[in-house]
């Protein structure tokens, strides 16, 4: 290889590595932040309450485990994914964008997490906080980072074959200080 093909793939590395240490810096301090504030009562139930809802809970993952979503589950309906870490009730979500790509996200705010309240519910083709009621588009899932949105989870921190998409307990673990005091 010629020195230019090896240099764009030092920055493509360079890069991913960047993305990835501000996505665990990211994650650091909303855990920090959560164990600032501490309100509010929810029930995230992976199923829309309002008008036009539809989403569907999955069977709960036993705790230590791996997520498993088989690819051909997934709908633009969202599809959330129960599980325990370490005690903490951990949820992720996954739904079929408009223009065919599967996306996946903690089902959890990415401001409101530590008001028990930030999480997801579906209402047509949009997610709504159900702490601040901020509506997220399902193709913006997984793409869009920062403020009042799902908590991303990217390609580095998941698994995809032709007939699934594992979420590893490394990658569950890692997140469930967001959960902390998300609420049943």
């Amino acid at each position: 290889m010629n020195g230019r093909v090896l240099q764009q793939k030092r920055i493509r590395r360079d890069w991913r590595a960047q993305r990835a240490l501000a996505l665990g810096c990211a994650m650091l301090l909303l855990a920090l932040l959560a164990g600032l504030v501490a309100c509010g009562d929810g029930n995230p139930s992976g199923q829309a309450t309002g008008d036009g809802a539809s989403a569907s809970q999955a069977e709960a993952t036993p705790e230590g485990t791996d997520i498993v979503i088989p690819i051909a589950d997934i709908t633009d309906k969202a599809r959330f994914y129960p599980t325990t870490v370490g005690g903490t009730a951990v949820e992720v979500l996954a739904v079929k964008a408009p223009d065919g790509s599967i996306r996946t996200a903690f089902n959890t705010c990415q401001v409101c997490f530590d008001s028990g309240r930030g999480y997801y519910v579906q209402e047509g083709n949009v997610l709504v906080c159900q702490n601040c009621g901020n509506r997220f588009a399902t193709d913006d899932v997984e793409i869009k980072t920062g403020g009042c949105n799902p908590v991303p989870i990217f390609d580095e921190n998941k698994i995809v074959t032709e007939n699934t998409i594992t979420i590893p307990v490394s990658t569950l673990e890692s997140a469930k200080d967001l959960f902390a005091n998300w609420k049943r």
